[in-house]
C-alpha cells in the first residue's frame, strides 16, 4: 500500500526538510557556487547578477500576495463558505474528503493556476471542518492538483507560443493550443493525472492511528456580521451602498472584459475575488476585517520571492540554466528529446520556479535541438512544460500560499508531494515520449 511506501519519505522531509526560507537561502548559495564552478565567473560578477535580479519579481510577489488575501477575503464570506461546505457534504469519509479535493483542485488548476492553489487550499479547509481526516495528506492533496496548470487553459508555455510576434516566432512560427494544450499526447497525460493522482493520495491515507487532525474550532473563520454604530464614520464602515457601488462597478468591468475576448490570467482571477468579495462581505468593515486575517499568512511569499528573482538572475545571466538544458539536450535522439526536456526542466525549476522566465530560458537551446534532431516542437515546447509543473511538487515556492491559507509548514506535506512526485513523474514521461 502507499501509505506503507509513504512513510518513510514523511518521515524524511519531517526530519530534514528546512523552513522554505532556510531553502531558499541555500538555493541562493547553491546557484552562486555553481555559477562559478561551471561558467567560470567570478564572485564579485555573479552577485551582480544575483543582485540585478533581486527585485525582478515585484510585480510577480505582489500578484501572488493577493492571489492569497482576495482568495481568502472571498472564501471568508457566508455565501461562498456556504458553498463550500455543500460541496464538502458529498464526502461522507476520510477517503471521500481526499478523493473530492484532489479533484476539485485538478480541475481548479487545469482552468487557472491562480484559482486552483487558493480553491484547493480552501476547500480543503471546508472538508476539514467537517470531516475528521488526516489534516497534512488533505492539504497536499489539494496542492496537489496543481501538477495540471502547465498542460491545462492557463498554461504559460503554450499560450506564448500560440501568440502573434512570439520572442521565438522567427525560429518556430506560431503554434496554436490545437498541437499543445489539446493534443492527443496532451489531453491523455491530464485525463490519467485526473485518475491516477486522486487514487494515489487515498491510497497515502494512513490509518486512524497514524493520523494527525485539526480541531474544526481551529478553521472556523465565520466572519463578524454584527454590526455597531458609535461615532458617524461608523455609518460609512457599516454602508452596503458604498460597498456595491465599488463591488459592481468592479463586475461591470469584468463582463465587458470578457465581452471584448479577454482570457483568465493572474490579474483578472485576483480582480474577480476581490470585488466578488467586496459585494458579498456587503459592508467595508466586514472586508477589512477579513483582510487582516488574510495578510497574517503573507509574510512567506513578502520575503521568499525576491531571494527566488536573484536565484533566476543568477542562473540566466551565468549560462547555467542553459548549460544544464544543452547537457541533457546533447545526449537525445528525435525520439527521446520531450523526455530529456522535461527532465531538464524539471531540475531547472528548483532554481527558476516561473514558467514564462524558465522558457526564456530554455527555449534558445530545445528549440535548435528539436529542429536538427527533427523531432516535435509543439511536443519538446510541451515537455519544458510539464518539466516546470512537475517538479512544483518538491519545490516549496509555490505551496506558500496554500501553506498560509492552512496553517501547516511545507514539512508537512512535502513527503506525500515527493511519492506523487515519481508517481506523476513516471506517467508524463510516457505520454511525452511514446503516445
Amino acid at each position: 500500500m502507499l501509505d506503507r511506501a509513504a512513510r518513510p519519505m514523511v518521515s524524511l522531509v519531517d526530519k530534514y526538510l528546512p523552513d522554505p526560507y532556510i531553502f531558499v537561502l541555500i538555493l541562493s548559495l547553491v546557484s552562486i557556487i555553481a555559477a562559478m564552478a561551471f561558467e567560470g565567473h567570478g564572485l564579485l560578477a555573479v552577485l551582480d547578477m544575483w543582485g540585478d535580479g533581486f527585485w525582478n519579481l515585484l510585480t510577480f510577489s505582489m500578484q501572488m500576495l493577493l492571489v492569497l488575501v482576495t482568495g481568502f477575503m472571498l472564501a471568508s464570506t457566508p455565501f461562498v463558505r456556504g458553498i463550500l461546505n455543500r460541496i464538502a457534504a458529498l464526502a461522507s469519509t476520510p477517503g471521500q474528503a481526499i478523493v473530492l479535493v484532489t479533484f476539485v483542485a485538478l480541475t481548479a488548476s487545469w482552468i487557472n493556476w491562480g484559482f486552483g492553489l487558493v480553491v484547493g487550499a480552501l476547500f480543503a479547509k471546508a472538508l476539514a471542518r467537517q470531516i475528521r481526516v488526516h489534516y497534512p495528506l488533505l492539504i497536499a492533496s489539494a496542492y496537489s492538483g496543481f501538477i495540471v496548470w502547465h498542460g491545462g487553459l492557463a498554461g504559460s508555455i503554450p499560450l506564448v507560443i500560440a501568440t502573434e510576434g512570439h520572442f521565438t516566432a522567427d525560429m518556430i512560427g506560431v503554434i496554436g493550443t490545437g498541437e499543445t494544450i489539446f493534443a492527443f499526447f496532451n489531453l491523455a497525460i491530464i485525463v490519467a493525472l485526473f485518475i491516477v493522482v486522486p487514487l494515489a493520495n487515498r491510497m497515502m491515507l494512513p490509518k486512524e492511528e497514524d493520523s494527525t487532525y485539526v480541531d474544526p474550532a481551529v478553521l472556523d473563520d465565520e466572519p463578524d456580521t454584527s454590526i455597531s454604530i458609535q461615532r458617524p464614520a461608523d455609518h460609512l464602515e457599516n454602508s452596503r451602498t458604498l460597498a456595491w457601488l465599488a463591488g459592481f462597478s468592479g463586475l461591470a468591468f469584468i463582463f465587458q472584459y470578457f465581452i471584448d475576448g479577454g482570457g483568465l490570467n493572474l490579474n483578472i482571477v485576483n480582480f474577480m475575488f476581490l470585488f466578488l468579495a467586496i459585494i458579498l462581505h456587503q459592508t467595508p468593515k466586514r472586508l477589512l476585517d477579513s483582510l487582516h486575517e488574510a495578510v497574517k499568512g503573507g509574510s512567506g511569499i513578502v520575503i521568499q520571492f525576491p531571494f527566488y528573482a536573484g536565484i533566476m538572475g543568477v542562473m540566466t545571466a551565468s549560462g547555467l540554466a542553459a548549460s544544464i538544458s544543452s547537457g541533457f539536450a546533447s545526449m537525445a535522439t528525435a525520439e527521446s528529446l520531450p523526455f530529456w526536456g522535461f527532465i531538464s526542466a524539471g531540475l531547472v525549476n528548483i532554481f527558476v520556479p516561473s514558467g514564462g522566465g524558465q522558457w526564456a530560458v530554455q527555449a534558445p537551446v530545445m528549440l535548435p535541438a528539436a529542429q536538427e534532431l527533427g523531432a516535435s516542437i509543439p511536443r519538446v515546447a510541451m515537455a519544458v512544460a510539464w518539466g516546470d509543473a512537475w517538479t512544483n511538487l518538491l519545490q516549496p515556492f509555490w505551496a506558500l500560499p496554500v501553506l498560509a491559507i492552512a496553517g501547516l509548514k511545507a514539512k508537512d506535506i512535502m513527503g506525500y508531494c515527493l511519492m506523487l512526485l515519481i508517481i506523476t513523474g513516471v506517467i508524463i514521461s510516457v505520454g511525452l515520449t511514446w503516445l
